[in-house]
């Protein structure tokens, strides 16, 4: 079976409040991906974000990012009103996302809605009895963080950074108001996710969900389960996750978050690799797996280093936590992001697992040497994507390709005579003609928009994960010129 995707942020989606989130807007933009003849829609992770706002860093591998609670239905509830919301800085620009404005105006109204949710009678112990141990824990945690200012816990007082018995139970007695407002928040992020998701379902629309493959040093995971990770008798990294140095970077990628001790996890069968896998497909229909390789080997750089030149590769779990994961849960619908330098062993793995890796149409047209990502080399399990979260999009891309390669890329689809304005509809039309069994093309492409709406550029700051559509954006014409293609190669 063939078939088609878009991927869209659920912060990219219009919204009155100044990030997307599981709004009205959320509702339609599935039933547009109906209309356009798509089965998918991929977004980023959904876990609250910290410093830098990526939902690549973020506090819990368990939890929910509360900016994308609906205010609307916190209205319709009593929580709040229309007038409260809307007289909220959310930030001016309807394209750009205001993080600092969304945080310090987005609280409030939480906490407002939160106090007048315990007016309805209900406690601040509820929630945790709903939640599962790893999400409450993420909920003690960011109390324990309001405590200390936000501080990181490796900042905080040794009893409690270190998890002593007696400074648990003290810090839970005075913190259970806050640690109730973070579990409200959870529960609220679960009842709206949890609808728009049926929601799609019933609309023939899958879910393919994303998460990394590690966790921020920041956050529940690492605080609560050191014994996972490459920390010292201080609970400090003695080496942190990067990337070795390649073609877009000089000195590598210097990630920072901690490493895990994979052979503890194999001790435990991998038991809280299946507690985030059970967890993750309670979100998602489709799992796209980020870091892949990293499952093979990973890159361990000693923890203090400046940038990633003085790593070194080690030896990740292999085929055996896959093999784990189906003996506990059956075959499961994975997507391998197994995209960069690829070792015989890496390709060994992916094909041992059965999960359909990825393939980049801007990776494709190198004039230097043969590409594995273009088209005519693809086997048919495996997922096409003219770029990601991390790419330029096609025309900015396209506008920056050096003479040879733009050449190539003529003469491979003929397509010299395309207008600029038009040349995305050749790079779709390569995707979604391909053998590939799914092919998922960025919102920014299909509306043919150039480099502004970038939503990620690896190793800088300050100026990601900030892109939005507009209201309307996709008309009913674009829609139908989506549904045409898809159809016209077998995939609507």
């Amino acid at each position: 079976m063939r078939e088609c995707g878009m991927l869209l942020p659920v912060a990219s989606l219009p919204s009155k409040y100044g990030i997307g989130a599981f709004s009205k807007e959320a509702y339609e933009f599935i039933d547009i991906l109906k209309k356009a003849g798509q089965q998918y829609w991929q977004i980023l992770p959904l876990g609250p974000t910290g410093f830098g706002d990526s939902p690549y860093q973020s506090f819990s591998a368990f939890a929910g990012n509360p900016y994308f609670i609906d205010l609307d239905e916190l209205v319709k509830e009593g929580l709040l009103t229309s007038a409260e919301c809307e007289a909220m800085d959310f930030g001016e620009d309807p394209r750009d996302i205001d993080y600092g404005k969304i945080y310090n105006n987005r609280f409030p109204l939480l906490r407002m809605a939160y106090g007048r949710w315990k007016g309805q009678g209900h406690k601040p112990e509820e929630p945790g009895k709903l939640l599962g141990e790893e999400t409450s824990g993420y909920c003690f945690y960011m109390a324990v963080k309001d405590h200390f200012k936000g501080k990181s816990w490796i900042c905080w007082d040794e009893d409690i950074r270190l998890r002593r018995e007696d400074a648990v139970a003290r810090y839970e007695q005075e913190l259970s108001d806050e640690i109730g407002f973070y579990g409200f928040l959870q529960i609220k992020f679960e009842e709206q996710w949890s609808r728009l998701k049926s929601y799609a379902r019933e609309q023939g629309i899958r879910i393919i969900g994303d998460i990394p493959i590690y966790v921020a040093f920041d956050s529940a995971d690492s605080w609560f389960h050191p014994e996972l990770f490459q920390f010292d008798e201080s609970r400090e990294p003695v080496a942190v996750a990067g990337c070795p140095p390649d073609g877009f970077s000089a000195t590598g990628q210097l990630w920072g978050n901690p490493l895990y001790r994979w052979e503890y996890h194999g001790e435990t069968g991998y038991e809280w690799w299946m507690k985030r896998m059970e967890y993750s497909f309670r979100l998602y229909d489709v799992v796209r797996v980020d870091h892949f390789r990293g499952f093979d080997e990973y890159y361990s750089i000693p923890a203090g280093s400046e940038n990633a030149v003085n790593g070194a590769w080690e030896k990740g779990p292999g085929i055996d936590i896959f093999n784990r994961m189906e003996e506990k849960f059956g075959k499961l619908d994975i997507i391998a992001e197994d995209l960069g330098f690829l070792t015989p062993s890496v390709l060994k793995l992916v094909k041992e697992t059965g999960f359909p890796g990825m393939k980049v149409l801007e990776f494709a047209f190198d004039s230097r040497e043969e590409s594995d990502y273009l088209p005519h080399n693809y086997t048919r399990n495996c997922v096409v994507y003219t770029g990601t979260h991390d790419n330029n999009t096609i025309r900015g891309w396209y506008q920056d390709l050096t003479a040879q390669d733009r050449q190539l890329s003529i003469d491979y689809m003929n397509n010299g005579n395309t207008p600029g304005e038009e040349i995305h509809w050749d790079f779709i039309r390569l995707a979604l003609a391909s053998v590939a069994r799914l092919a998922v093309i960025p919102v920014q492409d299909y509306l043919g928009l150039d480099g502004r709406a970038r939503i990620n550029e690896p190793s800088t700051l300050g100026k990601n994960w900030r892109w939005r559509m507009l209201s309307g954006e996709i008309t009913e014409e674009l829609a139908g010129r989506c549904r045409k293609i898809a159809r016209l190669y077998g995939r609507a």
